[in-house]
């Protein structure tokens, strides 16, 4: 199967699994800020959870089939347009050599997961076809697509059962969000305000993080501290009044103020937050968040029975 990038949008990149074992080198993880949404659209043309997909950044993109296709999307965008006609997200999809894809941009939500039978071939450096921007590797050359560029992927093209995702592991895009989290190394420097208030997003966001406003205490000292280990998910007071949450493609150490931690059960949900959207974090305590991962995990098992988040 081909496929030809005709827009991009405001940013697409190949993505596929995480890159595990090399953080104390300095190499994040990368891979898709909305794990869950590409493995669901993974699921729905046979592909296994981590099979390199497109993210999409806030619609925008048009795509060309070149060849018969089989292809699924999830998350951001509830529909798109193949060829004028109106197809729908969480459903398998055939396209025909000739067909056009475009993606508009979606009301709420900020990344759309477009899937092809087979995966999509992409560069494979240190374990991964993730694309990570910051040191150009991975994806398509280490870098965004853009117009022009041809994407192949090893599926055929045979149509068989169309596969639609249950509506109970479907998830709903909103403009507000309750994300639960565990008090970070630094809490002390934040106090127990920040469970009661709201934080809307700024306009600064990319794959490393975004950006919070709100009530966010200066950190002691300018933020002088040394550097210590951080995962995505990680929330750090800034100097400027402001707090940075961390995505798949953020630094590894840092030593702003880490005040929270987004657990992993709800790490994908930071992927589908634009600016504008408000933000609440609901406590949690350590043993509370491993109970929340199992029964989080136990619940997709039954329609992504591979899936880990």
């Amino acid at each position: 199967m081909v496929l030809a990038v005709v827009k991009p949008g405001a940013l697409a990149t190949l993505q596929g699994s995480v890159r595990h074992g090399l953080r104390h080198q300095g190499i994040p993880g990368s891979g898709p800020a909305d794990a869950l949404s590409r493995a669901l659209a993974n699921r729905l043309v046979g592909n296994v959870p981590d099979a390199t997909a497109i993210e999409i950044t806030f619609g925008g993109a048009v795509f060309e089939f070149r060849e018969d296709a089989i292809f699924s999307f999830a998350g951001a965008c509830g529909a798109a347009e193949l060829s004028g006609a109106l197809v729908a997200a969480h459903e398998t999809q055939f396209a025909r050599r000739g067909d056009s894809l475009v993606f508009v941009h979606p009301p709420a939500g900020a990344r759309t997961y477009l899937a092809v039978a087979g995966g999509i071939r992409a560069d494979n450096v240190f374990g991964s076809a993730s694309t990570f921007l910051p040191a150009a590797f991975g994806g398509y050359s280490g870098r965004a697509l853009r117009s022009g560029d041809i994407l192949e992927a090893p599926g055929v093209a045979q149509e068989g059962v169309q596969l639609v995702t249950p509506e109970p592991f479907r998830p709903h895009m909103s403009r507000t969000h309750s994300l639960r989290a565990v008090p970070g190394p630094d809490y002390d420097e934040l106090g127990p305000a920040a469970w009661s208030e709201t934080f809307p997003a700024t306009n600064r966001m990319d794959r490393t993080g975004l950006e919070l406003s709100g009530p966010w205490p200066r950190p002691e000292n300018g933020a002088q501290k040394l550097s210590a280990a951080l995962f995505p998910g990680a929330v750090q007071l800034t100097p400027s009044g402001k707090a940075f949450v961390l995505l798949p493609d953020a630094q590894t150490t840092g030593g702003y103020p880490h005040v929270l931690q987004v657990i992993r059960a709800d790490r994908h949900l930071l992927g589908q937050i634009a600016p504008g959207d408000r933000l609440r974090f609901l406590r949690r305590s350590v043993d509370e968040a491993y109970s929340d991962l199992l029964a989080k995990t136990r619940y997709f098992a039954e329609w992504l029975p591979a899936f880990r988040f």
